[in-house]
């Protein structure tokens, strides 16, 4: 498999002084995902936990609810023309009688570290049924003060970014603020497929009292992957964009954004958030 990390020579100037140096950098990979043998998409990521990141993927396209959806998920053998073995094609194989969405629309199953898949062929295309509509009983309730404390813990938690400065990251927290799980890659999309890959494989969907906390924007997309996966609360430590806020308030998501110290950005959800303790605070 390939490696999360790779060295390469770099010139180094400091203060006017030149010396030649190895750098640790983030890997980035192909890879691509088949469904039931047939090609699906391609994301470029940071190889490791291929196979989670693939069952999240398919979790937020509406593929798979449960870990009883999935039979199983391979590497494919002979990705290459002299058969070998690139560990970057992996083959999602559906439990028979498992009902697969229409994938005939068009679309570009071209998928980048940055922007997630693009290209779909209307915005109703990408607004997939959820499995589980946000239906947190009784309503998460989170203080602001704890809700602020996340990112120096998520950031705590980043090992491969101290080695590289170069990665993402994506976390899941209990309502309490216990760390749940930590997932890194070069895409930020692709660290919250690998969270909610992980809880389908060990029977954890819905996600329906946890918070996603993510590293960067929150985009249209990583808002579409929360509420497929049932998670109520998704913060983000940048802005979110215009069809994020939509889909949140629609689907009834609480979306934080610009969450940096005790400052944050309430644009939808706000029942969830205790705003008495917030302004205590201030």
């Amino acid at each position: 498999m390939g490696r999360v990390t790779e060295r390469r020579k770099v010139l180094r100037i400091r203060d006017g002084a030149v010396s030649a140096r190895p750098d640790t950098l983030v890997a980035e990979e192909p890879l691509e995902i088949r469904l039931n043998g047939k090609p699906l998409a391609v994301t470029m990521r940071t190889p490791g936990d291929d196979f989670a990141l693939a069952a999240g993927f398919l979790v937020s396209e509406g593929v798979l609810a449960t870990a009883d959806d999935l039979q199983n998920i391979v590497y494919c053998a002979g990705a290459t023309v002299d058969g070998s073995n690139t560990y970057n094609v992996v083959d999602v194989r559906t439990t028979p009688g498992v009902e697969l969405p229409d994938f005939t629309l068009e679309r570009n199953v071209y998928t980048s570290s940055s922007c997630g898949l693009c290209g779909k062929a209307s915005l109703d295309a990408v607004r997939t049924t959820a499995r589980w509509p946000i239906a947190d009983t009784p309503p998460v309730r989170v203080e602001a003060r704890l809700l602020a404390s996340l990112p120096d813990r998520l950031r705590a938690a980043q090992q491969v970014f101290d080695r590289t400065g170069g990665l993402h990251a994506a976390a899941l927290f209990t309502e309490d603020g216990e760390l749940v799980d930590i997932r890194e890659d070069v895409g930020r999309h692709n660290a919250v497929d690998k969270l909610v890959g992980r809880a389908l494989q060990n029977g954890g969907l819905p996600l329906s009292r946890a918070i996603l906390l993510v590293s960067g924007r929150a985009s249209f997309e990583l808002a579409q992957k929360a509420v497929m996966a049932g998670i109520p609360m998704l913060a983000a430590v940048s802005a979110p964009s215009s069809l994020a806020v939509d889909l949140a308030a629609e689907t009834g998501l609480t979306l934080v954004g610009f969450l940096r110290g005790p400052n944050m950005n309430v644009y939808a959800g706000e029942d969830r958030i205790a705003l008495r303790a917030a302004a205590a605070q201030g």
